[in-house]
């Protein structure tokens, strides 16, 4: 069974929406808990674990500081019949960072299993 674009492209915004609502426990559960996941926040060391990605997600949402963040020009690539990638444009400010994020199926449903976000010299127009 093929993993389903639409549902990706769902996950994917229901992401952002934690993101940017400051919601810890809505992006606790985007998170896989079952496979190994990744994280690299722009001029971060990686992060390799749930426990040391939450712990940042934990930081990232509770700072007052943090500026809202929103997402567009996503485009979703089907990887394997479980795993798909969805490429976007982060906005933050006057900031755009293209990312890549990692969707996996589990448990019948799909799981964020990498994020990665890195400055864009050229970023397309939203």
């Amino acid at each position: 069974m093929s993993i389903n674009l639409d549902e990706v492209t769902f996950a994917n915004e229901a992401f952002y929406l934690a993101f940017e609502s400051k919601d810890f426990e809505a992006m606790s559960h985007i998170w896989s808990k079952e496979r190994q996941v990744i994280c690299l926040h722009p001029g971060w060391s990686a992060l390799i674990g749930r426990r040391d990605v939450l712990d940042s997600w934990s930081d990232i949402l509770s700072n007052p500081q943090q500026g809202q963040v929103s997402f567009y020009g996503a485009q979703t690539i089907a990887m394997s019949d479980d795993t798909a990638a969805v490429i976007c444009y982060e906005q933050a400010g006057s900031n755009v960072m293209v990312a890549t994020n990692v969707f996996a199926t589990e448990q019948d449903r799909l799981c964020l299993v990498m994020h990665q976000a890195g400055f864009c010299a050229h970023p397309p127009n939203p």
